[in-house]
């Protein structure tokens, strides 16, 4: 990607074709970056950008959701900053992505590109919003919308809060309580994230474990 950078910005969509969608997210002389296709569009995001506010609340977010799964039984798989393709169409990485029940097992360890005309798309897919929070909101709703997920969370860093989308026929809907993960509160999630703020995470986790154990 290093010759595409000085012709076109990143941290925005624009026009491409698949192959130089291809050719700018695997170029090895332009380091980690996460890459995003859809639509005749893509969008590559440099991580080495990613600093403390985002790292955090993106292990936490994580964290978290092992912790409710736990408590709730859930079988779960988790993938960080995985990626999924259907080949010439369409390319997420989001931060975090989850298979959850029925799905839970349906990738296979050895499989590193998941290709989504084999395997089906992820239950929970969520993006840590720092500075991306109106792409976040807007076309990348639009991206996990046609591929199909069944919910959508958007952290937003700067807010301590949680947007988090029904996804259902290729729309969305804003919801306060998941459907994926057993009826989970948003708020508590919220909650937990503006502790997170004034205390370690070891102790926002008994935070948590007590919200579950007095409901």
């Amino acid at each position: 990607m290093s010759q595409l950078k000085t012709q076109v910005p990143t941290d925005t969509w624009i026009p491409a074709t698949w192959d130089e969608f291809v050719h700018a997210s695997n170029d090895p002389n332009d380091g980690q970056v996460k890459a995003y296709y859809h639509n005749g569009q893509m969008r590559i995001e440099s991580m080495a950008a990613l600093g403390n506010p985002h790292s955090r609340d993106h292990g936490v977010v994580i964290g978290f959701i092992f912790l409710v799964a736990g408590i709730l039984e859930l079988d779960i798989d988790v993938h960080d900053n995985c990626t999924y393709r259907k080949t010439g169409s369409l390319e997420v990485q989001p931060d975090a992505s989850f298979y959850v029940g029925e799905n839970v097992d349906a990738i296979p360890w050895e499989a590193k590109i998941i290709d989504l005309d084999i395997y089906p798309p992820p239950d929970l897919v969520i993006e840590v919003a720092d500075s991306s929070i109106a792409d976040d909101k807007g076309d990348k709703r639009l991206l996990y919308e046609a591929l199909g997920v069944r919910e959508y969370w958007i952290v937003d860093v700067q807010k301590m809060s949680v947007l988090a989308f029904a996804i259902v026929n290729q729309g969305s809907y804003k919801i306060t309580q998941s459907q994926v993960l057993a009826g989970l509160e948003i708020s508590v999630l919220e909650e937990a994230f503006r502790l997170s703020r004034e205390m370690n995470h070891g102790k926002v986790s008994t935070w948590l474990l007590k919200q579950f154990q007095s409901s």
